[in-house]
């Protein structure tokens, strides 16, 4: 595709439309994308105490080990945001080019590392033994294949810079149930016989994977005003990449920062025993459900904010994410409120442990003035990034995750001997004081100026 058909496309994203138009097909994909692993715990509890523990740490691993996909992925959505919103079209193609080669080399050489040290990062977890077998062989075979993910990722930032969202909610959609069914197979169906029981799991988490990334490939060959060669790289365009990478480490450092302080929290659950490390599972499953709706919310705000920077439009980006976060606090802790309320049979679902379902009601009442702090904090920094003010979340965030979530989870976890009730306490306590300070940021508007586009 030619870069003369690029630069004559019209607008991508309409900056004036309904939130409800980009933030729907979010919020359905997002729904869609976190019950794989849902599924994955939900089906294997039927199968497996130890085998859902097994999961559960070893998906803890590789979530942040996605992360450093999140360095150029998430980069390339707030430049082609930009760039689009300020309808310079002649770097598009060497940035999507640029992002996916990147991502495509990092995540292959990750795979392999994955796959050789498996083992040893799961006794660096303190995985009790019994768990050993199952977690090991699940993180070699998904792990290994994580570079699917990494791609569909890059790809699935491409398209929503682009307005394509309602892709991604089919796409979900379609993976979800080759997921679901690989399970059945594997867990109760025909497949059962083989006893494979998380390994079966896994294969079917990998294969749901592939056929996502081929269908996301093809979509965006044949809708996307653009295109990935190897001849936009000659001469290999070193500005596109030093742009990306200045921007996605900061942009991608607060995930990293706190995903890490979640292993290092997770460590200290496991010396907690079984029950505080299942519990912690199933409130994480059902306190995901919670903020939802907010994630999907900043994500509609953050494509909005990315092209109305691009356009200079700082007046009205700064508006339009005041008017997004007033709903989005009501509903997101109406919802987590629910969830408390709920929680004696929702947590039923996935344990008869009585003790479990006692300190997972404690949970999900934190929970609630937990999402406060998270609804601000999702809202407003997803917000800052698509501005191109990156680098403060990040350093508030390192600050705030070990001074304040990893810190105190050990001091009234363990020291004060409040266990699980008290790790929650602590994270709640670093989201608040993150959401305080963002919020104050924003309305000075200290966030202006730094775009990407000049």
């Amino acid at each position: 595709m030619s870069e003369n058909r690029i630069q004559n496309k019209k607008d991508v994203v309409d900056i004036n439309a309904p939130l409800i138009k980009f933030a729907l097909p979010v919020f359905v994909q997002a729904f869609l994308s976190m019950l794989i692993g849902y599924a994955d715990s939900l089906m294997l509890t039927r199968y497996s105490d130890t085998a859902v523990g097994a999961v559960g740490n070893a998906n803890q691993i590789l979530g942040f080990l996605t992360l450093a996909f999140t360095i150029i992925s998430s980069a390339a959505g707030v430049v082609v945001s930009q760039y689009l919103g300020a309808k310079k079209f002649d770097k598009i193609n060497r940035i999507y080019t640029v992002s996916v080669g990147f991502n495509l080399v990092l995540s292959v050489t990750i795979s392999a590392v994955v796959f050789i040290f498996s083992g040893s990062m799961m006794k660096l977890m303190r995985l009790p033994e019994e768990m050993m077998s199952d977690a090991v062989i699940y993180m070699k075979l998904v792990g290994g294949f994580i570079f699917l993910q990494a791609l569909s990722d890059t790809f699935y930032q491409i398209l929503r810079s682009n307005g394509r969202m309602v892709f991604g909610m089919v796409s979900a959609l379609v993976t979800n149930i080759l997921n679901i069914g690989g399970n059945y197979l594997f867990l109760y169906g025909p497949l059962k016989a083989f006893g494979l029981g998380a390994s079966g799991v896994a294969i079917s988490s990998v294969f749901s994977r592939f056929i996502a990334l081929v269908v996301i490939v093809i979509y965006f060959k044949l809708k996307i005003d653009g295109d990935i060669s190897i001849k936009y790289l000659k001469p290999f365009p070193k500005d596109i990449l030093s742009s990306l990478i200045k921007l996605g480490i900061p942009t991608a450092g607060e995930n990293i920062s706190y995903n890490i302080s979640q292993i290092v929290i997770t460590a200290i659950v496991n010396s907690m025993g079984i029950v505080a490390i299942n519990t912690k599972i199933y409130c994480g499953t059902l306190t995901n459900f919670s903020y939802l709706y907010s994630i999907s919310v900043a994500v509609a705000t953050q494509i909005i904010v990315g092209h109305a920077v691009g356009a200079g439009k700082y007046d009205f980006a700064f508006k339009r994410v005041v008017k997004s976060l007033v709903p989005s606090l009501i509903i997101s802790v109406g919802i987590a409120l629910t969830n408390f309320l709920l929680s004696p049979y929702t947590l039923a679902v996935f344990t008869d442990n009585a003790e479990s379902i006692t300190l997972g009601r404690q949970i999900m009442m934190i929970a609630v003035i937990l999402e406060i702090g998270r609804t601000c904090n999702l809202i407003i920094i997803y917000s800052m990034r698509a501005a191109g003010d990156v680098k403060f979340p990040t350093y508030l965030g390192i600050a705030s995750m070990w001074g304040v979530s990893a810190l105190f989870a050990f001091v009234l976890g363990i020291v004060f001997g409040m266990g699980l009730v008290g790790v929650w306490i602590a994270m709640a306590a670093d989201e608040i004081l993150r959401g305080i300070i963002v919020s104050i940021r924003w309305v000075k508007g200290s966030w202006r100026g730094k775009s990407v586009v000049k």
